[in-house]
């Protein structure tokens, strides 16, 4: 799972998520790619289930770059306690995503094989995903 080795505060405030994608918003690495179109928080289970379903239907073919890490803490207050006492343990981690960021990217397979393996890796996230491809690809040199 998904997580950083060590961080230099173990909470962090929840913050708001408006507007759209700054950075990590365009193709760096790869010729395919899924955006979200949604903003959300995806926990690093969320990112490793979605790897997972990619890298199997590409058969261990061609690359994934996966462009999210989830390095911003999340507490929970154990359940039946009562208002105030401080601000919960830290649960987990993870990666803040507005619409237009790339979530992973695909090279080394045929554009069929990288849209199925980026639809099925976008159904394990609890966002709408759109399926994108470099400007400038070509079909007739892939393998």
């Amino acid at each position: 799972m998904l997580q950083p080795k060590k961080t230099k505060f173990r909470r962090m405030q929840k913050g708001r998520m408006k507007g759209v994608s700054q950075r990590g918003n365009q193709l760096a690495f790869g010729s395919f790619g899924i955006k979200a179109l949604e903003s959300t928080w995806i926990t690093g289970r969320q990112i490793e289930a979605a790897r997972q379903a990619i890298v199997r239907h590409m058969k261990r073919e061609g690359q994934v770059w996966i462009r999210i890490f989830p390095d911003k803490p999340i507490t929970k207050k154990p359940a039946e306690v009562r208002m105030g006492k401080g601000k919960g343990a830290p649960e987990g981690f993870v990666a803040p995503v507005t619409p237009g960021r790339i979530l992973f990217e695909a090279e080394g397979v045929p554009i069929e094989v990288a849209q199925e393996a980026l639809r099925l890796g976008a159904q394990k996230l609890p966002i709408t995903t759109k399926f994108i491809v470099r400007r400038d690809f070509d079909p007739s040199q892939t393998i």
